[in-house]
């Protein structure tokens, strides 16, 4: 079996070392991947993943690569080429795709797309209103008490949400978003939300239309800083499983979301085959939903994938066939913490083409794998190449064993300015 995947980061890297275990795939294309993903090796016949020079939003020249190669199946890992409607220029031209069409991936796309449905759907969420009016902006702000969530409408690369606690922090924001236009396109509107007490994990569920999937919970870390200080981020490190979520609750706060989501699916016609990523605040009221994303989290995928005990292959052909119904998902019961190594000054300016040391040194340690994110060839050398560098991943029997065996390995791996959060899996224990 041929597959392609699409993507460049860690989470991409995290897809393709799995589905490189799997027996039925003897050739695999990544683009445009990074130095990690060239190193890997597929189980079946020892083949090298075979990086190529196209861009993820480059949909023209993925399209006439897939027409060429013939992959059966194409497996798309980031957000923007879903928004661009990949999977439906795939589909038209009889290409096997997994992932959401361009209509499902509005849930992403568009936060005001989403707010609003779930507010339609009955799907718990907090109180949030859209608007692309500075003034207005200001006018609900003041009515939370200035304690809001100012949220650009569009595609962010995980940076379009700010978080305000006084005037001067939402009015900045506000300024940021609608004047400024700090995020372009994307903050044309915004989506100001009502901050929410809790705790906030990452619950991802595979679909296929009807059918729903809930993996095992997993807990991000999004502030730059320890202690959650610091801008957001598209996440500098995550846990699986939290502790503080047993198996009922997570069941429970599952089909709180996933029952109405589906049914308001079913009445929308939106056919959704992919993942569902809810960001969730387990508030003393229950459950409530942040936002959605329509992939894989990342880092989130870096420990589910760690984790996961079935064929990968096996689960996505069943969603986008429409048979998960019929397939059971198996995990193990061992815990897992990624910790991001990033370069410094991130998620604002920063250099590329550091040089990396000490992969080879953790390379050989059991249970420990070191996710490529923003690497790059250098002759002979591993640089730094975007904003998070490096997933560096350990699973374990406990969650304090494996935090143990993910810190002690990053402090095998340097780079001039490297960056990373000492506090990852600290809330969760």
């Amino acid at each position: 079996m041929k597959i392609l995947v699409i993507g460049s980061g860690g989470r991409e890297h995290a897809l393709v070392w799995k589905l490189a275990r799997s027996a039925r795939v003897t050739r695999m294309w990544c683009a445009p991947g990074n130095a990690g993903i060239a190193d890997e090796r597929l189980t079946s016949n020892q083949a090298p993943v075979e990086c190529v020079n196209i861009a993820t939003e480059d949909l023209p020249a993925l399209l006439a690569f897939g027409r060429e190669n013939q992959p059966h199946l194409t497996v798309v890992g980031p957000d923007n080429p879903l928004a661009l409607g990949i999977v439906d220029l795939f589909q038209e031209s009889g290409l096997r795709i997994w992932g959401p069409n361009r209509k499902a991936a509005q849930f992403e796309a568009s936060k005001a797309f989403s707010q609003i449905f779930m507010d339609r759907h009955g799907i718990p969420t907090a109180r949030a209103w859209v608007t692309n009016h500075p003034n207005s902006a200001k006018d609900i702000a003041a009515s939370l008490g200035w304690h809001c969530a100012v949220k650009a409408d569009g595609l962010a690369l995980g940076k379009g949400v700010l978080i305000c606690r006084t005037k001067a922090e939402a009015n900045a924001a506000i300024n940021d978003v609608l004047v400024r236009k700090s995020f372009g396109a994307a903050g044309k509107r915004i989506v100001i939300q009502e901050l929410l007490d809790g705790v906030e994990i990452s619950l991802h569920a595979l679909c296929d239309g009807k059918t729903a999937k809930l993996f095992p919970a997993a807990q991000d870390h999004k502030r730059a800083l320890d202690g959650d200080l610091g801008l957001n981020t598209g996440g500098m490190g995550t846990c699986s499983p939290p502790p503080f979520l047993d198996c009922g609750e997570l069941t429970k706060a599952g089909e709180q979301i996933l029952g109405p989501w589906l049914r308001g699916c079913v009445a929308e016609g939106i056919d959704f085959h992919g993942i569902l990523y809810p960001g969730v605040m387990l508030t003393k009221d229950g459950p409530k939903v942040l936002e959605f994303n329509a992939r894989f989290g990342d880092p989130e995928a870096q420990v589910f994938l760690t984790r996961l005990e079935s064929d990968l292959v096996e689960m996505l052909q069943a969603s986008v066939n429409g048979t998960l119904d019929k397939l059971e998902l198996r995990w193990s019961a061992m815990a897992s913490v990624c910790v991001v190594m990033a370069s410094g000054g991130y998620p604002g300016s920063y250099a590329k083409g550091k040089s990396i040391s000490g992969l080879d040194q953790v390379a050989g340690l059991p249970n420990i794998k070191v996710f490529h994110a923003g690497t790059a060839k250098s002759g002979d050398q591993i640089v730094t190449n975007g904003g998070r560098v490096l997933g560096v991943t350990a699973w374990a029997e406990d969650l304090p064993t494996a935090r143990s065996a993910a810190y002690a390995a990053v402090e095998k791996i340097q780079f001039d300015g490297a960056h990373f959060r000492r506090d990852i899996a600290g809330r969760a224990l």
